[in-house]
This record gives C-alpha cells, structure tokens and sequence, in this order.
C-alpha cells in the first residue's frame, strides 16, 4: 500500500468514532499514537446507531465510502446496532465491500500484570473474513425449516491461507495450524484442509499441522502454547478468536485487524457498551492495539514500537482501568482519559519484564490469486427438496416415482440429510422438508431439459417443489454428498 511514510508526509486515514464507549477509546487512542509521533491526516466520518436511524439499513452514509476508498485505511470504534430485524451487520458490509478477506487478532498474555491461566500465551487467529456461512444467503423453506448456505471457496481459501503463512513467515512464527470440522462437511470443510495442505507444502520452513475443530478448540483452551498462528473459516475464526482473547487475559484488551488487497480496517474486537458511555471507564486497549497494527501496515513500525512499549510500560507498571484492575497486582485504577495519559508519560521507555516489541516494515504480501485449470464437469442427477407436512416417506416416494419421466429414477429420500427411503427406519424423526435424489436410469450424465420436465410433472402431481440442486462430477469426482445411512 502506498503511503506517505517514506516522504515523511501525513497519511491520510478514515477514522469513525462509532457509538457508546466509541468516541471516548478513539479519542484516547489519536492522542497516543499522534504523540507517540504518529504521521496521519484522519478523516472523520460518521457510522452506527444515528446512522441507521436516518433509515440506512447498513449504518454507514455512501458518502462514508468517497473517504474509504480513497484513503484505504480505516480506524474504526464499535459500534451499536438497532435490536430488530432489518440491520445489516456494518461490519460484515464494509469487509465484503472493500475485500477485507483477512482477519488477524493476536491473543497475547500479559502474566503477571493481567490475571489469565495461561502466562505464556501468545497466539495468533487468522480468520477468513467473507465467505462460510457469514456470505448470509438464508431461506424460509418450509414451515418448520430455514436453511443457511455454507459457501466456501477455493480463491477464498487459497488467498485466507497463504495470507496465514506470509504473516508467520514476516513475524518470525514457527507453525501454521488449520481447524476444521472436515470430518462431517466432507466438501466444504473439505475443501479448506486440502487447500492448506497444499498451500503449506510451498512453506517447508513453517510447521503445519490440523485439528478437527472441537478438539483443536478444547486444546486452545486447555493448552495455547501448543499453538502458534491459527488459520480458520470464518465461523469458528470468529468464536475462538473471542475465546483465545479472553483466555489470555481479557476481550477488552485485543485488537484486529482486517486485510484486503485494496484496503484495511483496524478496530477493537470488544462491542460498544452502552452502559459504561460517557462515565470516563472504558480500557481503550483495545482499539489502541488496533492502531499499533495499523501504524506498522502504514508503513510507520518506528511509531508503532514507540507506542506499543510505552502501553506495555503502563500495564507493567500497574497503571490499570477497572476492567483489569486487581488488587494485590495493580497499582493505580484510573479511568480513560487517565490511562491514556500516563501510557503518553512513558513514551520512549520499554518494559522491564514483559517482553518489549520491535516492529519493522512488512513489505510484500499475498501473490494474487490464479486459477488452475478447470475441471471436466458432468451432471449426473438432481435433488429436488419438496415441502409436504401429508406425506410419509413411503408415500412421498410413491407419489413422485409416478411422477418421474422415463430416464430418470428416484434414488432416494432424506430428511434433514438422514436417508428416510428406501430402507428408511421408522424411528427416524422427519420434518417438512425433504430432499429427493433423481439420477438417471442408466447411470449416465442427464440434461437440464430432463429436469425440466421433471419439475414440470412433480408440479402438476401437486407435490410442492421449493428448490433443486444439481448433481455434478468433477472430473469423475462426485460433488455433492451422500445421505446419512446410505
């Protein structure tokens, strides 16, 4: 990213002072970094609670984005969204938007200034930032049934990924960890182990390894120094970077930073907290930590050192806001204008026991995505879901089997993916919703006029079809997956 560290001019960055406790930790965090010797020009604009109320559903003003496309840097505070239905996610709209894919948060202990279980901690989580199930493609199918499409992506995957191994690489890491929950979504979970494998066979510097996600996050928990930078989709990046926060010490105190190609936003990963607004309480540190990573993306590592060991200083020296206040263990509760003001004393100074930091320039980054080549594909059967409340599996079968034109076949019924026909156990508990699997009589490939005529015919039997999916192999690889029991 271009800037204007080396000229020694100001770079420009949108800053947006958000709702709650927002405008108090931004405010905290410019002076530090601006005395700390930060060279930015901000830019103010305006997001959040009022902006919704003027009826934008996204909580940003189009105009917002002129600044945010210019500059490519944006310093965000948290934000309060409406309760109710209608609200987009802010945050997911501006990482979409502007191709944020990567979302880095360091998880680092404090010991023995900020109470944790695990002293020695410092891990870091990058989490794919616009794909998995946060693309937000939901349907109503049914009465009983709603349906969230869980879409990742090979590019997605390949860029989140190599995007983990760069960084370790740049930071001095030792070994890049994939979770998954590959062992059930055979496809799309799948699909991310088998991008990592073969993305950390170009790193042979770098240990890799994975974990199936539920065990891999109870030994997160458990034991965090067995971890080093931890790369997932975008759910469970998502939760156990909250987790991974709080079990170093507090969520209050971790920062992340979101990476595209054209653009990057830096924030606190703690919500906007209402309730402590305007009482002069809130820990800054978080979006402080934010800004540090912004400053060496910036291309001003020197500010960030700067600032970064005058912050450690203050929390070594038990100068700590209520949230991490401890008797015994700090020395003075102060509130946010405070806090900010004794890390602005120490500047220049390092800590003496915890370890101090020593940024340098990241240059480089993550080699554009090129595709390969493209697969031969086939479409060898469909799966028409159908709502029907009347039906048991029998009968449905029976219905749409006299429905079904020469050539094509019904292979089998599931319910919520449990295979129901044939051979179907009458224990099995069904819903409104079924899915039913029609290949072609001969095994061959079929067409979509066949389909067509299909649907045309379950329609006119009055059998109420809501949505198809069709059956495709790759290259004589079948995508798409198997009923359980089958």
């Amino acid at each position: 990213m271009a800037t204007g560290a080396e000229t020694g001019q100001a770079t420009p960055i949108t800053v947006a002072y958000g709702d709650g406790i927002g405008p108090e930790i931004m405010e905290a965090t410019l002076r530090i970094i601006e005395a700390a010797g930060a060279r930015i020009a901000p830019e103010r604009i305006e997001i959040g609670e009022a902006v919704y109320e003027r009826g934008l559903s996204a909580g940003i003003e189009p105009s917002a984005w002129e600044s945010l496309r210019r500059t490519r840097v944006f310093l965000k505070a948290p934000i309060t969204t409406p309760q109710g239905g209608g609200f987009k996610s802010l945050n997911v709209t501006v990482r979409k938007t502007l191709g944020l894919y990567a979302n880095v948060r360091p998880c680092v202990a404090y010991h023995p200034f900020v109470d944790t279980k695990h002293p020695g901690m410092d891990v870091v989580i990058v989490r794919e930032n616009e794909e998995d199930l946060y693309a937000g493609i939901e349907h109503r199918q049914t009465d009983q049934v709603m349906q969230c499409l869980k879409l990742i992506t090979r590019p997605g995957t390949e860029k989140i990924v190599r995007y983990a191994f760069e960084y370790a690489r740049l930071h001095g890491r030792r070994k890049v960890t994939c979770f998954t929950k590959d062992n059930i979504m055979k496809l799309t979970d799948g699909l991310f182990h088998k991008v990592f494998d073969e993305v950390a066979a170009e790193y042979p510097d770098i240990e890799n390894e994975h974990w199936i996600v539920d065990i891999g996050a109870a030994k997160l928990a458990d034991t965090p120094d067995a971890f080093d930078v931890i790369v997932m989709p975008n759910l469970y990046g998502d939760v156990l970077s909250d987790v991974a926060a709080q079990i170093a010490g507090s969520v209050g105190l971790a920062g992340s930073a979101n990476i595209g190609e054209h653009a990057a936003m830096f924030e606190a990963i703690h919500g906007s907290a209402p309730r402590r607004a305007g009482q002069d309480l809130a820990n800054p540190s978080g979006l402080f930590l934010a800004a540090v990573m912004m400053l060496v993306h910036i291309g001003q590592p020197d500010v960030a050192t700067r600032a970064h060991n005058a912050w450690l200083r203050t929390i070594e020296d038990g100068i700590h806001t209520y949230d991490i206040f401890e008797e015994g263990v700090s020395r003075e509760k102060v509130g946010t204008k405070a806090f900010a003001d004794a890390v602005i004393a120490r500047l220049g100074q390092e800590p003496q026991q915890l370890t101090p930091v020593a940024y340098t320039a990241t240059e480089g980054g993550v080699p554009a995505w090129q595709p390969g080549p493209r697969s031969v594909k086939a479409m060898v059967g469909v799966d028409v879901f159908v709502d029907s409340i009347d039906h048991s599996p029998s009968s449905l079968a029976e219905a749409l089997q006299a429905a079904t034109p020469e050539g094509l076949a019904l292979q089998m019924i599931t319910n919520r993916g449990v295979k129901v026909w044939p051979d179907g156990l009458p224990e099995t508990f069904c819903t409104d919703h079924w899915r039913c699997r029609f290949q072609a009589a001969d095994g061959g490939p079929i067409t979509h006029q066949q389909i067509v005529d299909l649907l045309q015919r379950v329609g006119a039997a009055g059998i109420d079809f809501i949505k198809t999916e069709s059956l495709c192999t790759f290259d004589g690889e079948p995508g798409f997956s198997l009923g359980q029991g089958q």
